[in-house]
């Protein structure tokens, strides 16, 4: 066998060894940046889950990941044993994590979701970021405050109070693909929030869905009437 040959099957070797090297490298540093981040062991959605659907039925459809200790979501469930007995009350997503607020009897839904409206009050439906959404903890029956923050002037205002939550659904995402087929597909971050508002107030609503940015408080209907300012970047600069 010419020298060659032998150089070149050395450095065959060599380029491999030094390619496990690395990944083993590369797994090692993520064992210990999750180490130094104290991970946490959470259930999470595999594959997505229909709103109705009995705990029973879920098994295929969970598992679990470890998680840095200031991403686990507070109310997380450990197992499906502490929720037997209930459906879920809204869509699960792949990667969300299992929290017992998403869950209930089928006995406390009788009736569940038939939220009065006021008579004349017209339904809204915008679409957040859970971040924005109580961290996607807020059911029908609620009342939130409606806070809109604009770019210019950059300021941001408390502008409706104890606003009726009629309907909390998981978030789309729409994509056109190049023959312009149209294809909807369910967002993990996202929820819709439907609203229940008069007439002038719906305005609002639909403006600042379509130019600014929301956040939703959840805020209790006893709760006391605020009648703040806008805040303005001097306000955050004191």
């Amino acid at each position: 066998m010419s020298r060659r040959l032998i150089a070149a099957l050395a450095a065959v070797v060599l380029a491999a060894l030094a390619a496990v090297l690395v990944i083993s490298y590369v797994n090692q540093a993520d064992d210990r940046a999750m180490a130094d981040m104290s991970p946490e062991t959470v259930m999470v959605v595999t594959e997505a889950v229909p709103e109705g659907t009995p705990v029973e039925e879920m098994g295929e459809f969970v598992g679990t990941d470890e998680v840095p200790s200031a991403a686990v979501v507070p109310a997380g469930i450990g197992s499906l044993e502490e929720v037997a007995g209930q459906v879920t009350i809204a869509p699960l997503y792949p990667g969300e994590q299992l929290v017992a607020e998403r869950f209930a009897s089928p006995e406390d839904l009788e009736g569940a979701g038939e939220v009065e409206i006021p008579q004349g009050f017209h339904e809204i439906t915008v679409q957040l970021p859970t971040t924005r959404v109580v961290g996607g903890h807020l059911n029908p029956g609620d009342t939130v405050g409606f806070f809109v923050s604009l770019t210019e002037p950059q300021e941001t205002q408390l502008t409706l109070q104890k606003v009726l939550v009629t309907r909390v659904q998981g978030g789309v995402t729409e994509t056109v693909e190049e023959d312009g087929t149209e294809t909807t597909t369910p967002a993990a971050d996202t929820l819709m929030v439907t609203l229940a508002v008069e007439a002038t107030d719906a305005k609002i609503v639909a403006h600042a869905a379509e130019f600014h940015g929301i956040w939703l408080s959840l805020e209790p209907e006893d709760g006391p009437e605020d009648d703040t300012d806008p805040v303005e970047v001097q306000d955050m600069l004191r």
